[in-house]
C-alpha cells in the first residue's frame, strides 16, 4: 500500500513550482465544466417544466367535457365488467357528438362494455371540436412538469460533463504521451551500472 500525504484542497490552483501548465488548464477545465453542468441541468430543467406545465393549465382552460351518443353497441356485455359503476374497464366505442359551433362530429372513445346505441358517454373535445384526452389536473400537471424537467435536466447536464470528461481524458493522454517522451530520454541514463 502506498502511502500518501494529506488531501491538499485546491492544489492545481496553488503557487508551485512542480505545477504544470495542464493542471492549470486541467483545473479551468473542471470548474468551467461543473459550471456548465449545473446551469444547463437547472436552466434546461426549468424551462421545460414551466413549459409542460404552462402547456397542460392552457389544456385545462381550452378542453371542454362533451356529451356524446353512443351509435352503435359496444363489444363486451354490460354484466361482464364486474367493476359497478367506475370507469375502471372501458372498451372503445363509436360515439358522435355535437360541437361548439354546431357540426356534428363521429370518432371513437372509450366507453362501457356493452353501451346500446343512444347511451349518453362524457367525452372531452378541443375547441375545433376533436376529441381529446381529459385533461390533466393541477397535481397531476405539476407531477408530469417536474418529471420532464428532471429529465430533460439531466439530459442536458450530460452535455458539457461527457464534453469535460473527454476534455480531461484528452489532456491525461496528452500529459502521459509527454511523460513517456521524456523518460525515454532521462530513462537510461538513470539505470546504467556504476560499479
Amino acid at each position: 500500500m502506498a502511502f500518501r500525504g494529506p488531501k491538499v484542497r485546491l492544489w492545481r490552483w496553488r503557487r508551485n513550482p512542480l505545477r504544470r501548465r495542464t493542471d492549470t488548464v486541467e483545473a479551468w477545465v473542471v470548474l468551467g465544466t461543473w459550471v456548465l453542468t449545473v446551469l444547463a441541468g437547472v436552466l434546461a430543467g426549468w424551462t421545460a417544466a414551466r413549459g409542460v406545465e404552462r402547456g397542460l393549465a392552457q389544456e385545462r382552460l381550452q378542453w371542454r367535457p362533451t356529451t356524446a351518443l353512443v351509435t352503435e353497441r359496444a363489444p363486451g356485455s354490460p354484466a361482464g365488467s364486474g367493476q359497478g359503476s367506475g370507469t375502471a374497464l372501458r372498451v372503445w366505442g363509436k360515439v358522435r357528438w355535437t360541437a361548439a359551433d354546431g357540426t356534428e362530429h363521429t370518432g371513437r372513445a372509450r366507453v362501457r362494455p356493452g353501451s346500446a346505441a343512444g347511451t349518453p358517454v362524457t367525452v372531452w373535445t378541443d375547441p375545433r371540436g376533436r376529441l381529446v384526452t381529459e385533461p390533466a389536473t393541477p397535481a397531476q400537471a405539476r407531477t408530469r412538469a417536474g418529471t420532464v424537467g428532471g429529465l430533460v435536466g439531466v439530459s442536458a447536464a450530460a452535455v458539457p460533463l461527457v464534453t469535460g470528461r473527454a476534455l480531461r481524458t484528452r489532456l491525461e493522454r496528452r500529459r502521459m504521451a509527454r511523460w513517456d517522451a521524456e523518460w525515454a530520454r532521462f530513462g537510461p541514463l538513470w539505470s546504467r551500472n556504476i560499479w
